[in-house]
């Protein structure tokens, strides 16, 4: 049975719980946060309250409402929630495209986001195709001012890069961390050369080693429905379930000694460092003092 979540840097962090189209205006919904039940409702389009289910729904949590999900803090926030500018532009398709429930911890979910190496053998035909399994040399960075990780000069082949894709391509990647439980992936748009698409993973810890996985995604695309991209992006998640529910452990080790690294896995080493030097300890296995 889980417990309460007691690690400050998780409980200053926002959030998201729900997409807000999948809310029934004036109903009280229940969803579990870092071991607590919480509840919330919809007064009006912009008005979405939340509060501990055990209090007086009077006795709200902080929220905010962004990139089509509702956010909140169980403790106070550290800061406003990370901007995610394309949301914005006028001719984007932004579609709340999956919210899926996955038993593993959140650090591991983002590990595996971040990781380009698995797509030919877990995503074969779409994200990935044998013999193109290498993994080229990459970048990785720590924005310390911006305090969030940039992924850059990431290519792999591709045989379907998105819903509105016909044919295989070399796609252009950059992965960027801006949440210890969020992460968000610019990829190359298959009808605009000058444009990235976005594809984002809102990581909602329910429990240390339970989380419910939303994503969004952000596309410039004239052609597929709604339908095609939740579809797409649905059978993807289809296909990382499983992997992620057999990983062993759930909570994702911090300690540089307990997993050997390979080059791919670059960016998963500069995340874990990441972690550990912002002492977080849910959903994660601390480093030995």
């Amino acid at each position: 049975m889980s417990t309460a979540c007691t690690d400050p840097v998780a409980l200053g962090l926002w959030h998201p719980i729900v997409a807000i189209e999948d809310i029934q205006p004036g109903l009280n919904h229940t969803t579990k946060l870092l071991g607590n039940r919480i509840s919330y409702c919809q007064a009006d389009a912009d008005d979405v309250r939340v509060w501990y289910s055990d209090s007086s729904h009077h006795n709200t949590l902080p929220t905010t409402l962004a990139y089509g999900y509702v956010w909140t803090c169980l403790g106070t926030p550290d800061s406003p929630l990370f901007d995610l500018p394309e949301y914005a532009e006028a001719d984007r398709r932004n579609v709340c495209a999956a919210s899926v429930g996955v038993r593993v911890s959140a650090p591991r979910a983002v590990e595996n986001f971040l990781d380009m190496g698995h797509f030919p053998f877990v995503h074969t035909g779409i994200l990935g195709a044998e013999p193109h399994t290498e993994v080229r040399e990459y970048t990785v960075t720590l924005d310390e001012q911006k305090d969030e990780i940039l992924a850059t000069e990431c290519v792999f082949f591709q045989p379907q890069a998105a819903a509105g894709s016909s044919g295989g391509a070399m796609s252009d990647y950059i992965y960027r961390v801006p949440h210890p439980y969020c992460s968000v992936l610019y990829k190359s748009c298959p009808i605009d050369e000058s444009r990235l698409d976005v594809i984002a993973l809102f990581l909602q810890p329910m429990d240390e080693e339970t989380v419910r996985a939303h994503a969004l995604v952000s596309v410039i695309d004239d052609t597929s429905t709604d339908l095609d991209i939740r579809m797409f992006q649905q059978t993807i998640f289809g296909q990382d379930k499983p992997i992620l529910e057999n990983q062993y452990p759930k909570r994702l080790p911090l300690d540089p000694r307990a997993e050997t690294p390979i080059r791919a896995d670059k960016s998963a080493i500069v995340y874990r460092r990441w972690l550990r030097a912002k002492g977080l300890q849910y959903g994660v296995i601390p480093a030995a003092a």
